[in-house]
């Protein structure tokens, strides 16, 4: 019997990779390394002379990171020059894109690293703002109730 093109044994497909399942790690894992990347953002920080280095925990106050690092840098150009470091640092040595906004003016600068977030001011800004009060106030006894839509 001849072979035709509908009875012909097609060709196996080669095994296509699967994608491979996200693994989550586990919390205590997550935490310390959350907790080395603040340290490792820390270290960069004082290495390149800033000031007044305060790290604010963030959990059960916001979702959008777990840590808040303000530093402060004596200029404009200090406090760029500190940031853009950070970026090449982390991106280098950690593999961690970070997103940097308010280079242009260098009066306050967000460094953007995922679990931590970095605020990087001049003085006077940092006064005028006061993150620190801001952010380090007890969430935990603000009643909530009042402010929700009856």
């Amino acid at each position: 019997m001849k072979k035709t093109a509908s009875t012909a044994k097609k060709p196996k497909k080669a095994p296509t990779a699967k994608k491979a399942a996200t693994v989550k790690k586990p919390a205590k894992a997550a935490a310390k390394e959350r907790a080395e990347l603040q340290d490792f953002i820390s270290a960069s920080l004082d290495s390149d002379k800033a000031q007044n280095i305060v790290s604010i925990d963030l959990k059960g106050k916001t979702a959008i990171a777990d840590f808040m690092l303000i530093a402060t840098g004596t200029s404009s150009r200090h406090v760029a020059g500190m940031a853009q470091k950070l970026r090449d640092k982390l991106s280098v040595e950690r593999k961690i894109k970070a997103q940097v906004e308010g280079l242009e003016t260098g009066d306050w600068v967000i460094v953007d690293a995922g679990d931590v977030i970095v605020h990087l001011f001049r003085e006077e800004v940092r006064m005028f703002y006061n993150l620190e009060k801001l952010w380090g106030a007890d969430f935990s006894t603000v009643n909530y109730t009042l402010y929700q839509s009856v």
